[in-house]
């Protein structure tokens, strides 16, 4: 009977959508993502797991598991809520509060309450912002490519932007991603990398074809591309998150750039380069991906300079 009447309530609660096919998850939920889901409540700022969530996937309904974002309309909005500026054409139903104020958006196949839709904020070049509660949310991560020939390499030298632009051209290089590695917090944002002491540097993720290109000429054009000479920065933009380092995975990798930053040396180059052990790596919002690209420019720190 308890559980009858709960029943009645959500099904009025939620705009009289269907609630049966969901009917076991509903008893799974949480008091909160019940809050959330089921009677259209707001988690507090700052504190959803996904508000600065910067890996790629899906981002589906955490009551039906229907698709909704792709992490590319995901964006850094400061406002303490995960945003997007677009979903999955016909994921979304839009719902005008009965205050006339607001427009309240839903899944639009189990009518889930997911947050509120914002425009005119000009914070992309969509001017939207969905707004949305990550206890309405789960996260699909795009799997690594199950490829034996792709490898990873993780690169920092100033600007990630001008290290992208020159790396993504090399042919056998199947994707750079400007991010971040090296500090001491989670999931950072730019901001708080650029603002406050992280501990981050800008880093690039390289995703390359081991039958294509080797690490060691991946390594040769990163030194070739950037000044390792440099000990504040890179070019004009100085502070420990420009700083040049290369992350090494294994011992392989290490000695390969220790052997390159010798020859280097003997070539009359005082390396400033630190050579750093891996660790978490975690890519940048889309507006910081393809910068240069999108631009239509050349970067203005990195240049290539034969040096070997």
């Amino acid at each position: 009977m308890k559980f009858f009447t709960l029943f009645i309530l959500l099904i009025t609660t939620m705009n009289a959508f269907d609630l049966k096919p969901w009917s076991d998850k509903i008893e799974k939920l949480s008091e909160e993502e019940k809050y959330i889901l089921l009677h259209k409540g707001t988690e507090r700022p700052f504190s959803g797991k996904y508000t600065n969530e910067k890996s790629k996937g899906l981002y589906t309904c955490k009551l039906c598991d229907a698709p909704l974002y792709d992490s590319s309309s995901k964006f850094d909005s400061g406002s303490g809520w995960p945003s997007f500026d677009d979903a999955i054409e016909g994921a979304i139903k839009r719902v005008p509060d009965k205050d006339g104020k607001r427009v309240e958006i839903v899944c639009a196949n189990c009518g889930a309450h997911l947050g509120h839709v914002f425009e005119g904020e000009g914070f992309t070049s969509k001017n939207t912002r969905h707004c949305v509660n990550s206890l309405s949310l789960n996260l699909t991560k795009k799997t690594d490519i199950k490829d034996e020939n792709l490898s990873y390499a993780y690169f920092a030298g100033g600007c990630f932007w001008g290290v992208e632009y020159h790396l993504e051209k090399l042919e056998g290089v199947k994707e750079v991603t400007s991010g971040f590695m090296g500090g001491h917090i989670k999931n950072p944002s730019y901001y708080e990398v650029v603002r406050s002491n992280t501990g981050h540097l800008e880093t690039v993720e390289v995703v390359y074809d081991k039958n294509k290109i080797s690490y060691e000429k991946i390594a040769k054009t990163f030194f070739e591309i950037h000044d390792p000479t440099q000990t504040n920065g890179q070019g004009p933009d100085i502070g420990e998150q420009y700083l040049s380092a290369v992350f090494v995975k294994d011992e392989k990798e290490r000695e390969i750039i220790q052997n390159l930053i010798k020859k280097l040396k003997a070539n009359g180059y005082k390396v400033a380069t630190k050579i750093l052990d891996k660790s978490e790596f975690y890519a940048a919002d889309e507006s910081h991906q393809n910068y240069y690209e999108k631009k239509r420019a050349k970067p203005y720190c990195h240049e290539y300079k034969k040096r070997f």
